[in-house]
């Protein structure tokens, strides 16, 4: 995607984005593309990648997932990085918990045409 059109997106719009293809990537036990959602190197992908991998391993898919954004202020934005308090949680997929509303610092950046998640604290 080119960088202009990467700033015409909200952050709404970027991470709604990026939830859609994270819940497509869990649906699909795609560990490989659920990693290709984060920076390299991010701890955030290691867990969600290693978590996805043992749902896989004990045969369990999870559809449906959606993320509710309850709030997004952003902290930090330039051209090729978000920083943004969200407060989210998960209204859908099977198989998993219900969800209580949790407050995240989402650190994304843009690399290869695409937001990446660098780090979540």
């Amino acid at each position: 995607m080119l960088p202009e059109l990467l700033l015409a997106l909200t952050p709404v719009d970027v991470l709604h984005a990026w939830d859609e293809r994270r819940a497509e990537a869990w649906a699909a036990g795609d560990v490989a593309g659920l990693r290709s959602l984060y920076v390299t190197g991010s701890a955030a992908g290691r867990a969600d990648a290693a978590m996805l991998r043992a749902w896989r391993e004990r045969g369990l898919r999870v559809e449906g997932m959606e993320m509710q954004l309850l709030s997004v202020d952003v902290r930090r934005r330039t051209p090729h990085l978000l920083v943004l308090d969200v407060v989210d949680r998960l209204v859908g997929g099977a198989l998993l918990p219900a969800d209580l509303p949790t407050r995240h610092v989402v650190t994304l950046r843009v690399v290869e045409g695409e937001w990446r998640v660098a780090g979540v604290s």
